[in-house]
């Protein structure tokens, strides 16, 4: 295993806090910080807003500006930027397409400039009913607050798998995931209170309801089973999070709260949720996370709990069960919200029916501010709160920071030995971290292909760019090496496929420039169940240490469910052969005259070659299938295509596949955006059909 996941059906990988990754990230413009993931043991981040009279940011402060003071020492900050984060709009689709076309190669060369947010769906205090709130709240913050440039994940608190998504840009996969969440909230303390006073009562041997002293909540141990599932989730989330540097991160967790009353000391589960509120709150401040609560109930006074109440309430005070016990339960959950919020430097929404207020607060809140960091002077591991004050030597401005953090307590954790694992340590680190890193610069390409059932064949392309790389001159020659190591995770978070490769490089002088100019690609195929998948690739280059990482959200078919169903589209180029490719992929050398490219914009007379395959099903009834490929430009004008006619008489009688190839000339081609589809119909009865399309630039 390269990682561990925590359990609970959380699908993100756990960093590793002791880990160093030795990662150099590439220049950023000097008012931008870039992102890190090295975790220092003592190192304390620490971001502040600066506000003027008017509420309005104040930008190009500098470090001398500020001051900032633990438990009343000055401390000496060693780390100073100042974030800035645009909001950018999605790419527009080609007009050309006739559906979204969603990229289908990955690159780390621009350094991840977004924010990070977290959506937690807390499936454990929002009732079934009332999950459509959830999705509804969930879905506007993604579709209308989450700008193209920002990575979220979503998870839940309960561990439904089908409600996880990783890290990711792609609004359409955290809003599958969104849409798959089920509130399983169980009733309220009050309605299982009286549904246990009306047993009570209705027992002919037992006390009359005037004399019964005591009702207890049946299912309090649930209840507090559920409260302390939610909470470590979150602490273990902020803990995950907190390995990025550089950034503020934001939970936006949608919740009804946390009900269980932790005031009443009789509850065998009271002060252990008290804790746990402790630690989520120690972990979210000592790893600059931001808890923004969203209570999707708005403005509510539970009258649907209050409704299902049966029988009437107890004319006995001492037991505490009226309409008031659903205020107090209310009151409770709300208050949880705003205790977790304001304490590490968020907010709640709670009692509001509208939350575009609240989510462009949240945007605001992570766009702009300043990132301080420094060693603190008091290094023991206590687990003591440590209060941290900001502050600007300016007059007439408003800072606004987090509060303090808690202190780690016991010993720094140590890295573990993987047995018989050959990976190096920087990039089982990289592996684990939560957004890509753009040290060593990697473009990705994946495809699926049938393969041997019950797995479905997964091709990989990597390209590293030459000029990432560094070189150790010895005896006239120029040495370097790289390690790439690839996974496949699915939706439960278990490494189902993974591969490693390692080269060394010894150039002579006048192949240096080549290299540097083209860069290497090296190929791998995973063989992995039908499912969704994030896979990560994590290469490391020997010369100077640089690490890079992409991840590459994946949707992996059965290619036998459907009558008629295509592969992947692999695509090469004339101009790609300039790279050196150190591993092809032997299945697809075949097929197409070079290795496929993972870039998709290319000189104007470039040569291109694709690849597909169409998986014929229907094994009844004699038919042909029309197999099309076309280029459309932005004006929508066909510009090339390719037609041919397969029988399925060439499968005997048997479920299989037709390779389609065809080749085209951009020498014709104006610069532009252009879509690639290949299509094929069935002339069966039912006349399937299926097809796939990728959008690609020629530049003049």
């Amino acid at each position: 295993m390269f990682m561990r996941r925590f359990a609970s059906g959380v699908v993100v990988a756990l960093a590793a806090i002791a880990a160093l990754a030795a990662q150099q990230a590439p220049p950023t413009p000097p008012d931008q910080p870039a992102v890190t993931f090295k975790v220092a043991i003592n190192y304390v981040e620490v971001d502040a807003s600066v506000f003027d009279r008017d509420g309005q940011f104040v930008p190009n402060l500098k470090k001398e500006d500020f001051e900032v003071l633990e438990d009343g020492v000055r401390q000496d900050v060693t780390a100073f930027t100042q974030v800035n984060i645009p909001i950018e709009r999605p790419e527009p689709q080609p007009l050309q397409a006739r559906t979204v076309i969603e990229p289908d190669v990955v690159s780390n060369v621009r350094p991840f400039e977004g924010r990070v947010y977290v959506i937690i769906l807390d499936d454990k205090h929002t009732a079934a009913l009332r999950s459509q709130l959830v999705k509804r709240a969930a879905t506007q913050f993604i579709s209308q607050y989450m700008a193209a440039n920002d990575m979220a994940a979503v998870i839940t608190t309960g561990g439904q798998l089908q409600a996880t998504q990783e890290f990711t840009s792609n609004k359409r996969l955290l809003l599958r995931a969104v849409n798959n969440f089920m509130g399983q909230k169980i009733r309220s303390e009050t309605e299982e209170r009286l549904d246990e006073y009306q047993r009570q009562s209705s027992v002919p041997t037992g006390p009359s309801g005037s004399n019964i002293a005591r009702v207890d909540d049946p299912r309090d141990m649930e209840r507090g089973y559920d409260a302390r599932m939610a909470l470590e989730t979150i602490a273990k989330i902020s803990d995950w999070v907190g390995s990025i540097r550089g950034r503020r991160k934001a939970i936006v967790w949608f919740s009804e709260g946390i009900d269980y009353d932790i005031y009443n000391f009789q509850k065998r589960e009271a002060s252990t949720i008290t804790e746990k509120m402790k630690d989520v709150i120690a972990s979210a401040t000592r790893s600059d996370v931001s808890i923004y609560s969203i209570d999707p109930r708005g403005l509510t006074s539970l009258a649907d709990e209050s409704i299902n109440v049966s029988g009437g309430f107890p004319d006995n005070p001492m037991l505490n069960l009226s309409m008031q016990s659903f205020q107090d339960s209310l009151r409770r959950s709300q208050d949880s919200l705003r205790s977790l919020s304001e304490e590490t430097g968020g907010f709640a929404a709670v009692n509001s029916n509208d939350f575009s207020n609240a989510f462009t607060r949240v945007v605001k809140d992570n766009s702009g501010y300043y990132v301080l960091g420094y060693y603190p002077k008091d290094e023991r591991r206590d687990g003591r709160f440590r209060r941290i004050q900001v502050k600007v030597n300016r007059q007439g401005l408003e800072v606004r920071s987090r509060r303090g953090y808690t202190a780690p307590r016991g010993k720094a954790p140590g890295r573990k030995a993987v047995a018989g694992d050959q990976t190096s340590a920087e990039v089982r680190d990289a592996l684990d971290s939560p957004l890509p890193l753009s040290g060593l610069r990697l473009h990705a390409f994946a495809a699926p292909f049938k393969g041997t059932a019950p797995n479905t064949d997964v091709t990989i392309t990597v390209e590293a760019e030459g000029r990432s790389f560094g070189f150790v001159e010895k005896e006239g020659k120029f040495f370097s090496d790289l390690e790439v190591s690839t996974i496949a995770v699915d939706y439960q978070g278990k490494i189902r496929g993974g591969d490693r490769n390692f080269v060394n490089f010894a150039l002579k002088p006048e192949n240096r420039p080549t290299f540097v100019a083209t860069g290497v690609r090296m190929a791998t195929r995973l063989h992995l169940p039908p499912g969704r998948y994030q896979i990560r690739v994590a290469a490391r280059e020997g010369g100077t240490g640089r690490v890079g990482t992409i991840n590459y959200d994946i949707d992996v078919p059965d290619f036998t469910q459907d009558p008629l169903m295509m592969s992947g589209i692999a695509l090469t180029a004339a101009s790609g052969q300039r790279t050196s490719t150190v591993k092809p992929d032997e299945e697809l050398k075949a097929a197409l005259p070079a290795p496929p490219v993972a870039w998709r914009e290319f000189p104007k007379g470039d040569e291109l070659a694709l690849f597909a395959e169409v998986y014929d099903n229907d094994v009844k009834t004699p038919h042909t299938v029309d197999i099309t490929s076309t280029v459309v430009a932005e004006d929508g004008k066909t510009v090339f295509t390719a037609h041919e006619e397969r029988q399925s008489s060439d499968l005997q009688g048997k479920p299989g596949g037709y390779g389609h190839t065809a080749r085209f000339s951009t020498a014709d081609f104006a610069p532009g955006t252009y879509v690639l589809t290949v299509e094929a119909k069935s002339r069966a009865g039912k006349t399937p059909t299926t097809s796939r399309s990728v959008q690609f630039r020629i530049r003049g």
